[in-house]
């Protein structure tokens, strides 16, 4: 880990402030919703920014008709994550306003609205508008693998990136009061818990989602990355809840939701992140996203 300098914040950044980056809706409430739920009941201001509106996700509602529904899927996926953040207590959601790629090598990606068509510098400049406006202490973002190494969970780490580093540059980037976060977070999901993981689905009789032919899942990192272990389980419910009110792609038979009846809370009580940069000093292992901040 090396520190970075950051900028001196003035008064009016007392309160803590934490900025989520995802690529869709959904990604906040899979990945950290329990965190998000947590900080906001502590009084943390919490933002979410996300990159698209999902707009060639797949159509699991049982009450809705794909065909029907998929021109319009932008509009019902949007409205599923402002009733997703609701729940989790967010305080402001933005979009960055690019559409969905789609799965990688898929002719969509191609497309000159999707974000991962986007042009780069403008994407960063967008985001650092909303970094200097909301002054973040602590940024989490997704990792360079993007996950599942969709190209929109991709951009979004580059993206992020750019904006956590240049947020401070108005010569690059002009445009309101320069500011640079104190910590960087991927969220990172620990080979070692997604073993545990599949153990438990396969005894519960719930598909196994987290390994295969006994190995983990290609998202899965080495435990040694994993510097954040974030115990949300008093905010599981609200999780759930979250991740229910994106129905276009978590029904009631989800193995997500059924992972929960067969292992209780312990299934998501736990929201692992990888602290990549911080200009503080904190502990490794840590407990708290804003571990030295307060």
């Amino acid at each position: 880990m090396s520190a970075s300098p950051t900028l001196p914040q003035s008064g009016r950044e007392k309160q803590l402030s934490l900025l989520a980056v995802e690529p869709h809706p959904d990604d906040e409430s899979i990945g950290m919703g329990g965190t998000l739920a947590r900080y906001s009941a502590e009084g943390v201001r919490t933002t979410l920014v996300t990159a698209t509106r999902g707009e060639v996700g797949e159509i699991l509602d049982k009450d809705l008709d794909p065909k029907e529904a998929a021109p319009r899927l932008a509009t019902i996926r949007e409205a599923e994550l402002r009733n997703a953040v609701k729940v989790l207590g967010v305080d402001e959601l933005v979009f960055l306003g690019y559409e969905d790629s789609g799965m990688a090598g898929l002719p969509r990606n191609r497309e000159p609205k999707t974000f991962w068509q986007a042009d780069e510098e403008e994407a960063i400049e967008r985001l650092i508008q909303v970094v200097r406006r909301v002054r973040p202490q602590v940024m989490v973002t997704q990792n360079e693998f993007g996950g599942y190494a969709h190209p929109d969970h991709i951009k979004t780490h580059r993206v992020a990136i750019g904006a956590f580093f240049y947020a401070g540059d108005v010569k690059r980037f002009p445009g309101g009061e320069p500011f640079r976060p104190s910590k960087l977070y991927y969220s990172a999901f620990p080979k070692s818990l997604m073993r545990q993981m599949a153990e438990a689905m396969e005894r519960a009789g719930v598909e196994n989602r987290f390994s295969t032919d006994g190995e983990p899942p290609p998202f899965a990192v080495s435990d040694d990355r994993v510097t954040t272990w974030l115990d949300v389980s008093q905010f599981v419910d609200k999780k759930l809840a979250a991740m229910r009110a994106h129905r276009t792609q978590i029904p009631e038979d989800s193995w997500f939701l059924r992972l929960n009846e067969a292992l209780g809370p312990k299934a998501w009580g736990m929201e692992t992140f990888e602290r990549v940069r911080s200009s503080v000093e904190a502990p490794i292992p840590e407990d708290d996203l804003f571990a030295g901040l307060r």
